[in-house]
């Protein structure tokens, strides 16, 4: 993960020296060698996805992209706000490094799950939490978009949910094999301990507007920039609705930073009319300039 990047961009080999020192520890190694379930440990992964994607935008910004807007899918909310400017890197990657830590150690595991339930509009998805529930903890987690919205909470709850979601005419119903219910309320404690991490790092005004999770509005001020990432750790991800304002702001062709292609499969999902590319390596990163530099493209 990153290592062809850093192999051939010194802004990206920096990010990677940049992380290692922030963390005291060689991040840079395990993204490169692995072992691959010392990196699934969420504690790394977090400061592992966020380097890569650090890297990749500045490889990205020394060719000379400039976007109007950014946005980030729950991590990846940080990795937006240090483009921005909002947050330096550094602190960045301590941060979300105990915010992995703290979020899977919040429940016990077995205690809670989460489920991606396909092919169900959001209100019906909400009805089934409710009904499930039955005094337990069911909710929606990552609202993707209006064919994926996954939800999370009690165990017991969740598997209800995706019976009942089932039966009532989702297209599929899938528990996922996740290491903690994550933006749920019993992720409560966690958020507790991270807003007093994030209370004592320094927030600037974003230099470019951040689509936030939890509000789904822009943030464009330092105080909403880390109120927004204290909540969304219990928050909903409203990443569908954050997409279709972006649209709305007139963006028509939009760029997946780091490792993977999720986000432009949901971008297909909310709007198959805007181009989408992601860039995460040399092969992508060449790709990702050819697209941009086509007529209209910006």
């Amino acid at each position: 993960m990153g290592k062809e990047l850093a192999a051939q961009h010194e802004a990206a080999r920096r990010t990677f020296e940049e992380a290692d020192e922030a963390l005291g520890y060689k991040l840079s190694q395990l993204c490169f060698e692995g072992p691959e379930e010392q990196l699934r440990l969420t504690e790394i992964t977090q400061p592992a996805i966020l380097t890569a994607s650090v890297a990749a935008w500045r490889v990205l910004k020394e060719k000379g992209l400039t976007p109007a807007f950014v946005a980030g899918h729950s991590l990846g909310e940080y990795s937006a706000h240090v483009a921005a400017g909002t947050l330096d890197f550094a602190d960045a990657v301590r941060t979300v490094r105990m915010r992995g830590k703290y979020m899977q150690e919040a429940v016990p595991v077995g205690v809670g799950a989460m489920a991606a339930i396909l092919g169900m509009d959001m209100e019906k998805v909400a009805a089934v939490c409710a009904d499930a529930a039955q005094g337990e903890v069911c909710e929606l987690a990552n609202i993707n978009s209006s064919e994926q919205i996954v939800i999370s909470g009690s165990t017991a709850a969740v598997e209800r949910a995706a019976a009942l979601a089932s039966e009532r005419g989702a297209k599929r119903a899938i528990m996922l094999p996740v290491s903690a219910p994550f933006h749920c309320s019993l992720m409560q404690p966690a958020q507790d301990r991270l807003a007093v991490d994030l209370a004592a790092v320094t927030f600037r005004k974003p230099g470019i507007p951040v689509a936030c999770n939890v509000d789904a509005v822009l943030v464009e001020e330092s105080d909403h920039s880390r109120d927004a990432l204290v909540r969304q750790v219990t928050g909903s991800v409203k990443w569908s609705q954050s997409m279709h304002l972006l649209v709305a702001r007139g963006v028509e062709c939009l760029v997946e930073v780091g490792p993977g292609k999720v986000l432009c499969g949901l971008m297909r999902q909310i709007d198959r009319s805007k181009a989408c590319s992601n860039m995460g390596d040399e092969a992508s990163l060449q790709k990702t300039l050819e697209q941009l530099a086509r007529p209209g493209a910006g």
